[in-house]
């Protein structure tokens, strides 16, 4: 097996080649050179590494690595990016691939992990000696096949009721709900920025995770909607009252499917209304009514909300590759260090905590 091991700052001489990967294996809007250039420019440490594989002149596997720390490996994996950078041929033994590309990284690493693999671009491998998985999070989507009406008469009595409540609560008040959606690349700019603006009101401003315009969050989420809506793959949902701004959800379409990527709203809006759901129901309605995809999905870890809105729940993997079959019990002892005697203790001090930590990006 070939690897050829480049730094990620070539990238961008490598899109094709990366396309072509993508359209062969998961086909994941998540993985799409425009999604994959904008988080390597703005979260990139110039660590990373892109790893392709090709066999007899075929291609089999494409990632992008980055060094966690003693002795690891793992997929770059930013907090933006609902699954982690790899791709590999379905007819192909994962173990081998990752075996190789082990070999392949510099120094002499002894773990590779990938993190955040959704089953249903790629299906949970076998465990062995060397290679295990770990669940991550369990996430939700919506199919939607056949009509609104059908899809939501099947929706609890008390979701149906409630928004349907606060919809005669908001005609007694005269306020007018109204759904917009952005599509054209200039209006990106504007959509993350009114975006950043309900966040940074919000709970988010005092942890400093709030989306702004000139963090590299606000950065990231511009340049890559921009270069979907210059093909026609990137919409912003905008609901408002009347003229005010009460809630934006920014996403990406591709494969048969909407992808949510984040979601917000003003949190100055009284208790009583619920303006994320009003705008979710509009929202969900036109996509039936639309029929040009085929699901909706939200890639964030599952809430109690979500759970009114979809029975389809699956659960999220990561998987940990180690050099020697050794390591594996090895690795498990050394998490489990608070049960050794104090002197073994201080020995086995846990490397930084991996990039499978990092929390789900839809709010």
């Amino acid at each position: 097996m070939s690897w050829r091991v480049l730094p990620a700052t070539e990238f961008a001489r490598h899109t094709d080649l990366w396309r072509d990967c993508n359209a062969a294996t998961t086909r994941s809007p998540l993985l799409e050179p425009d999604f994959v250039q904008a988080l390597l420019d703005a979260f990139g440490t110039g660590e990373e590494k892109l790893a392709i594989h090709e066999q007899n002149g075929r291609l089999l596997a494409m990632g992008i690595v980055a060094p966690g720390g003693r002795g690891a490996w793992s997929t770059f994996q930013p907090s933006q990016a609902p699954v982690s950078m790899w791709m590999h041929a379905p007819n192909v033994e994962l173990q081998p691939l990752l075996g190789g590309l082990l070999r392949a990284l510099p120094g002499l690493p002894l773990m590779l992990g990938l993190t955040q693999r959704d089953p249903q671009l790629e299906a949970r491998p076998a465990e062995s000696g060397q290679l295990n998985t770990a669940d991550y999070i369990r996430t939700a989507r919506v199919s939607l096949a056949g009509t609104f009406e059908d899809y939501w008469n099947a929706r609890g009595k008390n979701l149906r009721s409630n928004l349907k409540k606060q919809r005669s609560k908001l005609q007694k008040d005269g306020i007018v709900p109204r759904l917009e959606a952005f599509r054209a690349p200039e209006q990106m700019a504007q959509a993350v920025a009114d975006y950043g603006r309900l966040e940074s009101a919000g709970w988010k401003a005092g942890r400093g995770t709030a989306v702004h315009p000139d963090n590299e969050q606000g950065r990231f989420y511009t340049q890559m909607l921009e270069a979907f809506a210059r093909r026609g793959a990137a919409c912003v949902y905008r609901y408002w009252f009347n003229e005010q701004l009460v809630a934006t959800d920014l996403c990406i379409e591709g494969n048969g499917c909407v992808i949510v990527l984040k979601t917000t709203y003003d949190e100055s809006v009284p208790s009583s209304l619920s303006p994320t759901l009003l705008m979710r129901e509009e929202c969900v309605q036109q996509l039936f009514g639309e029929q040009r995809f085929e699901r909706l999905e939200f890639y964030g870890k599952v809430m109690e909300w979500h759970t009114r809105w979809t029975e389809e729940i699956r659960t999220m993997y990561h998987v940990n590759l180690y050099r020697w079959p050794g390591l594996m019990p090895l690795h498990r002892l050394v998490r489990n260090r608070h049960a050794l005697p104090g002197l073994l203790r201080a020995r086995f001090a846990p490397a930084p905590a991996p990039a499978a930590a990092q929390s789900p990006t839809t709010e």
